[in-house]
């Protein structure tokens, strides 16, 4: 037990889940500048409280470690809350709307952004077009992304203004659709063709980014999040850094890194985990393949009633596995977005020539954290290799409730019981680490905690028992995706994702037991306080 020269702060008379096997429940906790320095019962975490430590009674409030979103875009995230909403849309015509709306307050000639429309989910489901946009705003460039975040909508004027026109390429990875009559109709797939639009759109300033990223904080905190996992590019790493240099981050941030920035990184001698506690230096982030959305994810059988499309290749083989052998061999690990059932299968093919080059190497066998990101459609002869090569299934429970309609479509009734399935990996004992992509689906834990635990929709549906109610899994297993899982993922383990002494004093405050109330109840469960290296960042105790 610590000395009461060591305590700070004692917090008591709760029901603190510690995810500590060892100790799975107690009432009470101390803790001294941004550690848990001892659990246990009221009475002895009490008697280490001196005349300056804070006593704070939980009143019987039920606690669990901090949470982690791990897969999140955060600049993004943090962009979208001012831009045009477009979310959980019924028709093409309720986005326009909102497109009206936003260019009636826009000065003429500047950009229009937007997020999260999806055609899928209309009424009419034909992609829409450049002409719909011209319709509502002809005097602003107009770029909407959609809720995949792999296909973009925009408007004659933004076209016009990125010279993209019938003679325009896209990259590799990317494809513009052009009409009948050989002109682009205003939708880009993929990275490469988007950024054919993002590169001519003005990127903000760090001021910019960083005060907006203190408004996604705010949030990220009421919703029980202590950390994230990092997907965007250098200007978010860069605002992230000037948070922490001003003292004002409060959220714990693995940062992972796009393959144009991998030299770079070899050059400087950097490695993963560099850096502290509060910003670490993640994995090599590359793309395998598109998404479900705009039918881009890479399938090994081509898509329901799609008989030619098989979706695109974002990244050839070949280069994944240069790339992932070069992270590996200076220090770092690969994760890597797999949705489609072939770009999964690809990706364990390359993690399974680089875990023979690290086994060459006389390396530990879980030394590099590699990680499959999303794991949406996984084929049978697949489902077990994730745990035979040590990796981490990086999945996003409320992207199964989001997407099932569409799966169910393009995808078809023998391929859904192995697509957004954690149960499998569960079994074959994989670590999972979950998160929430915001903003391609709504951030915070305990939104993906009860898709995964009930497999249904806020509204219920699809149905009492769950879409796919076999890959249900537990709230427990669910609440270690966000703790100890992506902690492992992090490289953070023996740190965080537990209440536990020497730990870091990561701390969630609910309303109400999550282990025992109806599933239906997740929902409406509060965050009452959450704590982030021993201070409350929000609400609180004291």
């Amino acid at each position: 037990m610590a000395s009461l020269s060591v305590v700070d702060r004692v917090l008591y008379n709760g029901t603190i889940v510690t995810l500590n096997n060892a100790q799975p429940r107690v009432p009470a906790v101390a803790i001294h500048d941004d550690k848990i320095v001892a659990a246990g019962a009221d009475e002895d975490i009490l008697a280490l409280a001196g005349h300056n430590t804070h006593r704070e009674n939980l009143n019987g409030a039920f606690v669990v470690p901090g949470m982690t979103d791990a897969h999140v875009h955060w600049q993004a995230y943090s962009q979208s809350l001012t831009s045009v909403f477009l979310y959980n849309l019924k028709n093409k015509q309720e986005a326009l709307q909102r497109v009206a709306d936003r260019a009636a307050q826009t000065p003429y000639g500047e950009w229009i952004i937007g997020y999260g429309w999806s055609q899928d989910e209309w009424d009419d489901k034909h992609f829409p077009t450049a002409a719909d946009l011209d319709s509502v705003a002809p005097n602003h460039p107009v770029f909407l992304k959609s809720r995949s975040v792999h296909a973009g909508w925009v408007n004659s004027a933004a076209l016009r203004l990125c010279g993209i026109d019938a003679s325009t390429h896209a990259p590799d990875g990317g494809e513009i659709l052009m009409g009948d009559d050989g002109q682009p109709t205003g939708i880009l797939l993929e990275w490469g063709a988007m950024g054919l639009i993002e590169e001519r759109i003005p990127i903000p300033t760090l001021e910019q980014i960083a005060e907006k990223m203190l408004a996604a904080q705010e949030v990220g905190l009421s919703l029980g999040m202590t950390g994230f996992h990092d997907f965007d590019n250098q200007e978010c790493f860069a605002a992230l850094q000037l948070l922490r240099e001003r003292g004002q981050l409060e959220l714990r941030v693995l940062k992972n890194f796009n393959k144009k920035y991998l030299d770079s990184a070899l050059d400087m001698g950097l490695r993963f985990g560099f850096g502290d506690d509060w910003i670490r230096l993640g994995a090599l982030k590359i793309f395998a393949d598109g998404a479900l959305g705009p039918h881009t994810a890479c399938m090994i059988e081509p898509y329901e009633g799609e008989p030619e499309n098989h979706g695109i290749i974002v990244t050839e083989k070949e280069d994944m596995m240069e790339l992932a052998s070069r992270a590996s061999a200076s220090g770092f690990p690969t994760t890597i977005h797999a949705i489609g059932d072939r770009a999964v299968h690809d990706v364990l093919d390359v993690f399974d020539q680089v875990r023979s080059e690290e086994t060459g190497r006389g390396e530990a066998p879980n030394l590099r954290r590699h990680r499959v990101e999303h794991v949406q459609l996984i084929h049978p002869s697949d489902v077990s290799r994730l745990a035979e090569l040590n990796l981490v299934a990086s999945m996003q429970p409320i992207h199964a409730t989001a997407d099932y309609q569409m799966a169910d479509q393009f995808w078809g009734a023998k391929r859904v019981p192995y697509s957004y399935n954690p149960r499998l990996q569960l079994d074959r004992g994989v670590t999972l680490a979950f998160g929430s992509d915001a903003p391609v689906d709504a951030l915070g834990p305990l939104a993906g905690i009860h898709a995964a635990v009930t497999r249904r929709r806020a509204d219920g549906s699809p149905s009492p028992d769950g879409w796919q109610p076999a890959a249900k899994i537990s709230v427990d297993e669910a609440l270690r995706g966000y703790t100890i899982g992506a902690a492992y993922a992090a490289g953070m383990e023996d740190k965080s994702g537990q209440i536990r002494e020497r730990f870091l004093a990561d701390i969630v405050v609910l309303d109400r037991d999550i282990f025992t109330l109806p599933p239906d109840e997740l929902l409406e469960t509060r965050v009452l306080a959450t704590m982030v290296g021993g201070e409350w960042r929000f609400g609180g105790y004291e």
